[in-house]
């Protein structure tokens, strides 16, 4: 859950294309819900693309224009899916000062 004093990040930018945030202490207003949704959306378009996406590169036939279209749908859709990952990540409850004694997973080394 958000905090009092920190901004959600809404799964949309703003005329400009710079990011827009929500502050708000009420996680069920029209706005947050509207939010959820939009998510929801992006979320299940990026699943359907994904499931064309091996379809289509599983066709030899498919011609560089087609494979252009897609790489260009795909990278917007994993920038929507990181939005919202990151939106949502911020919204998580933050461990407790117990839970710092709990053995930490190592950096990935990528």
């Amino acid at each position: 859950m958000t905090a009092p004093h920190e901004l959600r990040l809404l799964p949309w930018s703003g005329p400009d294309g710079k990011p827009c945030y929500l502050s708000t202490d009420a996680p069920d207003s029209h706005l947050s819900r509207l939010a959820d949704n939009t998510e929801e959306i992006q979320l299940g378009l990026a699943t359907e693309l994904l499931a064309h996406a091996h379809e289509l590169l599983a066709d030899p036939e498919a011609d560089q224009e087609e494979l252009h279209l897609l790489a260009t749908d795909l990278t917007n859709a994993l920038h929507a899916a990181i939005r919202v990952a990151n939106s949502r990540g911020h919204r998580l409850p933050r461990p407790s000062l117990d839970s710092a004694t709990e053995p930490s997973v190592p950096p990935h080394p990528y």
